[in-house]
């Protein structure tokens, strides 16, 4: 579904990415692992076209898209998460998932209904402000809000960051049902343990470079991995 090709990607005349080279096949949870600063927000924004690499290329589903605009590759069936959440924080839960709705051409839609179901406690707040929310909620509320777009593929920014362990597993609960509903699943996390527990192939990178790959089988095998990441 997904194929990047050593994408090299700059903040101003800083290199950030090297040569970083990945593969998300359809119906996979694929993680990007590795510590804060070491590229993963960067991989996931080059992806969506929110820093487009200088160098390399990006194919979605066989299309080449670096370097289209974000709102052309959410139309496309790629969805977003950002680690900060960005959700709008005037308008009640309700409304930001309606704002978000999109229908999906030839396969089951998202809904307020849906959603609800998959986060029960976001129904409870419907008509509450999302700047009223927890951080755990507001969590709730952005991946909801991505999922009424009704992607194939779903891009997740450091989903754990902040949460108590409890909602941590139940996030784990959920990125479980997403990937048997049929979502393709790119997650980039700190969180070692907690993320190889969800991932059928993983990614390491490290100062802007993937330095290690393979299934989880493989990564948690491997001694050298099991040391950088403290597995």
């Amino acid at each position: 579904m997904l194929d990047v090709e050593t994408i090299n990607t700059y903040y101003g005349l800083s290199h950030i990415l090297f040569d970083v080279s990945l593969k998300v096949k359809s119906g996979q949870v694929v993680c990007l692992l590795g510590r804060n600063g070491a590229g993963k927000t960067t991989t996931l924004k080059s992806i969506l076209g929110l820093t487009p690499p200088k160098m390399g290329r990006i194919r979605f589903k066989g299309e080449e898209i670096a370097g289209e605009q974000p709102f052309r590759l959410v139309r496309k069936g790629i969805g977003y998460v950002p680690d900060d959440r960005r959700i709008f924080a005037d308008l009640t839960v309700g409304e930001n998932l309606e704002i978000a709705a999109k229908k999906a051409a030839g396969r089951e839609d998202w809904d307020e209904e849906k959603v609800y179901k998959l986060f029960p406690t976001l129904k409870g707040f419907a008509s509450r402000r999302g700047g009223f929310l927890s951080g755990g909620e507001q969590k709730m509320l952005a991946i909801g809000r991505a999922l009424m777009g009704n992607p194939e593929f779903l891009l997740l920014d450091e989903p754990t960051e902040g949460l108590a362990p409890a909602l941590v597993r139940s996030l784990g609960e959920t990125i479980t049902r997403l990937k048997e509903a049929g979502l393709t699943v790119l997650l980039a996390e700190q969180n070692v343990k907690f993320t190889l527990k969800l991932s059928d192939y993983g990614y390491i990178i490290d100062n802007g470079r993937i330095c290690y790959q393979g299934t989880v089988k493989e990564l948690m095998e491997d001694d050298d991995v099991r040391k950088t990441c403290g597995i």
